[in-house]
């Protein structure tokens, strides 16, 4: 389901988070730094390459805010083109990342080869659809469209009171100067398999969006998406004892 990171001024980037972020969601990366008068954006398939690249320019323009993504495609081809951040209207002063599955009027049609995201950017938005993001009532619409998605902004047109912006901040996390839309960074720090003492979840269903408290294994409880090999239920490619019984038993009860 992606992960979007967006840095706070002033912030050296973990660098190793973005690296294991990218073991986890291998479709493509993209970044953004703030410097100053423009934004500096980069894309590419290997993730060593564009995190070396991001690494260059931030260590150039520290002083400002910036974001990193890493793609797990769900719609649109795994090219360059489709990965995050992209210009808003093709006006290359404001860039859009985002986390998760926009509503379907924003999917690719048939014949279409770009990502929800990338439509939403280039197509929907530039409309202005939910007023001045910078009043309490647009952002409030966006954010309901969004649904349980997260997104970022990062811009340096005059017409923004803001040089970035975060949208359903509150169902991500914030670590060390640096924000995350969810914990599947942290997968990629451990080898295939070692999941047992992982505590996962962040509160939050990465597929579905439900909220639930202290998991007590990869798999959420309305779902069954699994937080670890990331499918969902009964895709699951780990192998935990009992837990395929158990999900299928909760599954049956939340159908019945």
């Amino acid at each position: 389901m992606c992960i979007l990171t967006v840095i706070k001024p002033g912030i050296v980037a973990d660098y190793e988070a973005l690296a294991a972020g990218a073991v986890a969601n291998p479709h493509g990366h993209g970044w953004a730094v703030h410097a100053g008068d423009r934004l500096i954006v980069g894309h590419g398939l290997d993730p060593q390459t564009t995190i070396t690249e991001f690494a260059q320019a931030r260590t150039s323009f520290p002083d400002g805010p910036a974001l990193f993504h890493s793609r797990f495609a769900t719609h649109g081809d795994h090219t360059t083109a489709n990965c995050h951040p992209f210009a808003i209207g093709g006006d290359k002063r404001s860039v859009l990342a985002h986390n998760g599955i926009l509503p379907e009027h924003v999917h690719p049609l048939k014949g279409d080869d770009r990502s929800d995201t990338r439509i939403a950017a280039e197509d929907f938005l530039p409309h202005n659809p939910f007023g001045s993001l910078d009043s309490w009532a647009g952002r409030e619409r966006f954010e309901r469209w969004l649904g349980t998605d997260k997104a970022a902004i990062l811009t340096v047109d005059p017409a923004y009171n803001h040089p970035a912006y975060i949208f359903n901040e509150h169902r991500g996390h914030w670590r060390e100067g640096s924000w995350y839309s969810n914990h599947n960074y942290e997968l990629g720090r451990y080898p295939a398999g070692a999941f047992y003492d992982y505590e996962f979840g962040d509160g939050f269903c990465d597929n579905c969006g439900a909220e639930y408290d202290n998991p007590d294994g990869p798999h959420c409880p309305y779902c069954g998406f699994c937080e670890a090999c990331l499918n969902p239920f009964p895709r699951c490619r780990c192998t935990f004892p009992g837990e395929a019984d158990r999900y299928a038993d909760l599954m049956a009860l939340e159908t019945a």
